[in-house]
């Protein structure tokens, strides 16, 4: 037995290089089987370590590794690993949003928002509340002399008990109070008093108020079909929330356009989600940015993987353009799926007048800050995988009836890198909206910076489309526009400006309020324009010329790629629509 085992020992070389890996796997099984195997109570025999000297000595093929559980996994884990990383996106790091499951939207919020205007109108014309140093900075447990004024401030807008004792110290009551205001304004929720924090306190409430009626004056006319399950984005807020019956399940962070390239306000339905979508490049971004970029970069079309396609989808070569003129743009211009794509992987398509809607993106670094208005007008979606889940659900999976779509599924349906257009059985209304104040039908009032600064009367409110999928109401033309509230405005009602005083005496903030329509239902019916839908315009002032729209191409590039960053223009100097 020994002589044996000493053979084979002596001649590991020749049973590599003359035997199949099934074969040496065969002779040395029983020792092989026994070193793994074996239970580890029993003693190994002394022939034990010249077959451990054979399997250490002689480098073992893949068919020897495979057969040891373990020795496999450790030995093909690096390389596995370092596959992976090549192919893997970085871990996606996202702001932290609100759990609260109420929804921002509901078929309560027009009158529970006009009822709260009310409240706050009150507030104006009792004196308000008191400003605090803007140098503020308080810790849990510490004291300071501002804080009874922060206290009464807490008090009247319902954050912290009326009959609560009135100190000088952050305790764990006011914490608390603070928590719920940061809350309501989109702020960490950290209950400490700092820069944020009292920058929104400091906002007069005459401009709380004028952010109540002008959000609640921007849902006259809705059309919108809420139904059992409906998605919600709130522009000023940058977030998704998809509601089935009454609930939010999920809430998610977004990016949406500048201030001059303004997401748009719009109804409309999802009817599909594209999985590796292509992006046809809309003319404006061609002019604005691609011809410029050919012009110093003759390459830079063929590292995007953007190709150039003439009359009946014929590819053009990019060095037969004369990118010294516009020509190009009679030309489409279409990106090729993939991770690079500036739709990332999935696209969830919403037929609407506007051509936005919401999408993937490569570059997610976007999703971790708190101020998120960087895009051209559509709105990218963190996680909208998951997002695309929930939305397939009923829908028949891949394989056919009694399968479904879920992570798993879509993901394999993504690494075949082949875009594939899924329907929805039923369709899911979708709504953009643009609410700075809007109150909830727990009695809290919400708060959000007028990113657009279309708060103030004195800018016009861009026009709102309705889409294919959602009728228009069909008011006769002569009918009347009901009057909407108004209120006092020195322009921007952003909660980090601290100091912002209205310019209006109180009457003209109450008065429209009160006079607002206040009916049991939606108003669609009684309003003139055929498109009118959440977010309508009012009616302009004889002699007012509309301000330019803002521009909207309906078409995404992510930060850092085709758009090189750079200075946000003012809201006077947009450019008018494409």
């Amino acid at each position: 037995m020994l002589s044996r085992h000493r053979t084979v020992a002596l001649r590991p070389h020749r049973l590599r290089a003359g035997l199949s890996p099934l074969a040496l796997l065969w002779v040395l099984g029983g020792a092989a089987t026994a070193q793994v195997s074996g239970a580890p109570e029993a003693p190994a025999p002394a022939k034990a370590p010249k077959i451990e000297s054979l399997t250490t000595t002689a480098p073992a093929t893949p068919a020897v590794q495979a057969i040891a559980p373990g020795a496999a996994e450790a030995t093909a884990a690096p390389a596995a690993a370092q596959a992976r990383k090549s192919r893997e996106l970085p871990p996606l790091v996202v702001a932290r949003v609100s759990a609260d499951p109420v929804p921002t939207l509901s078929p309560a919020t027009f009158l529970d928002t006009l009822r709260m205007a009310d409240r706050y109108q009150a507030m104006v014309d009792a004196g308000g509340w008191t400003a605090l140093p803007a140098d503020l900075v308080v810790k849990p447990g510490a004291g300071h002399p501002a804080i009874p004024a922060l206290r009464k401030h807490l008090a009247l807008v319902g954050d912290l008990a009326a009959d609560a004792p009135m100190n000088d110290q952050l305790d764990a009551t006011l914490v608390a109070a603070v928590k719920a205001f940061q809350a309501r304004h989109g702020l960490p929720e950290t209950g400490l008093i700092g820069r944020q924090t009292v920058a929104a306190l400091n906002v007069p409430a005459a401009t709380r108020q004028r952010q109540l009626a002008a959000s609640a004056a921007r849902q006259i006319g809705s059309n919108f079909a809420y139904g059992d399950r409906y998605v919600v984005v709130n522009i000023p807020s940058a977030t998704v929330e998809a509601v089935d019956h009454g609930v939010v399940v999920r809430r998610y962070v977004a990016v949406v356009g500048k201030p001059d390239k303004a997401t748009p306000r719009i109804e409309a339905r999802i009817t599909d989600v594209n999985l590796n979508p292509t992006w046809t490049l809309p003319v404006s971004i061609i002019k604005k940015e691609i011809i410029p970029k050919m012009r110093k970069d003759p390459g830079y079309l063929a590292r995007e993987r953007i190709r150039i396609l003439g009359p009946g989808g014929v590819e053009v070569d990019p060095t037969a353009i004369d990118w010294s003129s516009e020509k190009a743009a009679n030309y489409t211009l279409r990106q090729d799926s993939g991770l690079d794509n500036s739709l990332g992987q999935v696209r969830i398509d919403m037929p609407n007048k506007q051509a936005v809607y919401m999408h993937d993106t490569p570059s997610k670094s976007l999703f971790a800050r708190e101020v998120r208005f960087h895009s051209h007008g559509c709105v990218r979606v963190a996680q909208v995988k998951e997002l695309a889940g929930w939305l397939l659900e009923g829908t028949p999976g891949p394989n056919g009836p009694g399968s479904t779509w879920g992570p798993i599924e879509i993901e394999t349906s993504i690494a075949t890198n082949e875009r594939l257009d899924i329907k929805l059985p039923k369709q899911i209304p979708v709504t953009f909206v643009y609410l700075t104040g809007y109150a909830t039908p727990d009695g809290r009032a919400h708060f959000r910076d007028d990113i657009y600064g279309i708060d103030s009367p004195a800018v016009p409110m861009p026009d709102v489309a309705a889409t294919g999928t959602i009728a228009p109401p069909t008011a006769p033309k002569s009918a009347a526009v009901p009057a909407t509230p108004k209120a006092s405005s020195t322009g921007s009602a952003s909660a980090r400006t601290p100091g912002d005083k209205p310019s209006l005496a109180k009457p003209s903030l109450a008065k429209p309020v009160q006079a607002a329509p206040v009916p049991p239902k939606p108003v669609p019916k009684v309003i003139a324009d055929k498109g009118a839908v959440p977010g309508a315009a009012p009616a302009q002032s004889p002699g007012k010329a509309a301000a330019p729209r803002p521009t909207n191409t309906g078409a995404e590039k992510t930060a850092g790629d085709l758009v090189p960053p750079g200075s946000i223009p003012s809201r006077a100097a947009l450019p008018p629509t494409d």
